[in-house]
């Protein structure tokens, strides 16, 4: 039975989808130049201070001019600026970060293989996959399933696995039959009227299984799923969504690959997001606050097993076809390392634990505001999803851009946040903003709020 690539649901392509590259309703306007940063604030060409609300792009951790990561990536620049990890070279930052990685991961997972980016990280998962089950003797099991509203990244093979409108039209994504998106887990949007969260995480589970069965399940390799679907709009999945869906997954002998480049390393109140939902990843992919974004670094980690797979179909083909000029760049990796520990000397963790609870409650407080469908969130990430109907859930006309317009009405108020499709603005502040600071943010986004309803209403 031969099955095209699903189509994106009609609801998500009406969904209002806007530019991301700035905050501006207006394209005339001239983008937002930023100058300079300390701690959760950064400051603009004129000298206007904004809390950094989105941690630039969920990935500024540590937050700005943080003196031990400049320091280390002095330090190692003037050691040893570059080398690359070609032809059994290494150095020891890339051991040293490596072995640390595998000390804080989920337990399944040991070995790490670094690239540059979230969504490179995201295309070697894809490729390293379709190696294995060629060298597993199932080179038919190839398929791999995806959310809708995922984000995966924007490359090409990442771009087929994201489940936004934006990353597709007009790039002529999808090109095969590889790839295939079920239901985003968000009950507030995706439940069908009167359905419990039970009885829709059960239907969710339902039609992932129906799917390996109609593709075949000798031809379903992999299921990639942010534990919280983040620039999709914060989508945070029911808790016993994972635990439903894993033993699918093992039954078909689908991996379970857990894309932590947004949740990674604390956002969710625990070191990954698989930590938080109770996900045993055969691989996972991490960035951003892997190095807190001061320089690019990714990774690839993965099963011992599914390493000796690699392994062995490398000995027969000679070479394992596979790697980046800038891969574990010596440097970034010194910075990554120098990240990792500050998250363990300064007990972030446990920072974040106690500031979530208070991030929480200012952010479930606005869903008083008549523009406010839903506030949702977990630690320290969070997002409101803006509406014209409380009770239908209807949306604003996408002419109104409604979730870029509050974006661009607390510029004014010294906060930055982001946009994101299906309007709803997220929220993701550095991980070492204070609980005053979240009172501030929070303030600054009501200000916006109120500023951004006379419009709404008439554009209602």
């Amino acid at each position: 039975m031969t099955i095209a690539p699903n189509s994106l649901a009609a609801r998500d392509i009406a969904y209002n989808v806007h530019p991301f590259t700035n905050f501006r309703v207006h394209e005339q306007q001239g983008p937002l130049v930023i100058t300079k940063g300390r701690g959760v604030f950064v400051e603009d060409d004129d000298g206007k201070e904004y809390i950094e609300g989105m941690a630039g792009l969920w990935c500024t951790s540590l937050g700005f001019s943080n003196k031990r990561l400049v320091e280390a990536a002095r330090r190692q620049m003037d050691h040893l600026p570059y080398m690359h990890q070609f032809a059994h070279r290494s150095t020891e930052p890339v051991i040293e970060l490596a072995e640390k990685l595998i000390g804080i991961a989920p337990e399944p997972l040991k070995k790490a293989f670094f690239v540059n980016s979230g969504s490179e990280a995201i295309d070697t998962a894809i490729k390293l996959i379709w190696y294995y089950n060629n060298g597993r003797g199932k080179p038919e099991k190839k398929r791999i399933i995806a959310r809708r509203r995922a984000y995966h990244g924007i490359t090409l093979a990442a771009g087929h696995l994201t489940g936004l409108p934006y990353a597709r039209a007009g790039f002529d994504l999808p090109m095969s039959d590889r790839f295939f998106h079920v239901t985003t887990p968000s009950h507030y949007r995706d439940g069908l009227p009167g359905e419990s969260e039970a009885d829709f995480t059960d239907r969710l589970a339902r039609e992932i299984e129906t799917l390996i069965l109609a593709l075949g399940p000798d031809t379903v390799a992999a299921f990639f799923a942010e534990p919280v679907q983040g620039a999709g709009g914060v989508i945070v999945p029911p808790q016993a969504y994972f635990h439903k869906i894993q033993p699918i997954l093992k039954k078909y002998d689908v991996l379970m690959v857990a894309d932590e480049v947004i949740c990674g390393f604390g956002r969710t109140g625990n070191m990954f997001g698989s930590n938080t939902f109770d996900i045993a990843p055969d691989l996972m992919t991490v960035a951003k606050q892997l190095s807190s974004a001061y320089l690019p670094i990714a990774g690839v980690l993965m099963r011992d097993e599914f390493y000796e797979v690699l392994a062995e179909q490398t000995q027969k083909l000679g070479m394992l076809g596979m790697g980046y000029t800038y891969g574990g760049h010596p440097v970034s990796a010194a910075v990554a390392l120098e990240t990792l520990k500050i998250y363990e000397e300064e007990g972030t963790i446990d920072q974040v634990r106690a500031k979530a609870p208070r991030f929480q409650e200012r952010l479930a407080q606005l869903n008083g505001h008549p523009l406010v469908g839903e506030a949702r969130g977990v630690g320290l990430i969070g997002a409101i999803e803006i509406v014209a109907d409380k009770a239908t859930k209807a949306q604003y006309p996408a002419a109104a851009k409604a979730a870029a317009a509050v974006a661009a009405n607390c510029l004014p108020h010294g906060l930055i946040l982001r946009p994101l499709p299906g309007d709803v603005v997220g929220i993701c502040p550095p991980l070492i903003i204070t609980d005053s600071e979240i009172d501030l943010l929070f303030d600054r986004l009501a200000q916006a709020l109120d500023d951004t309803l006379p419009a709404m209403q008439q554009a209602a």
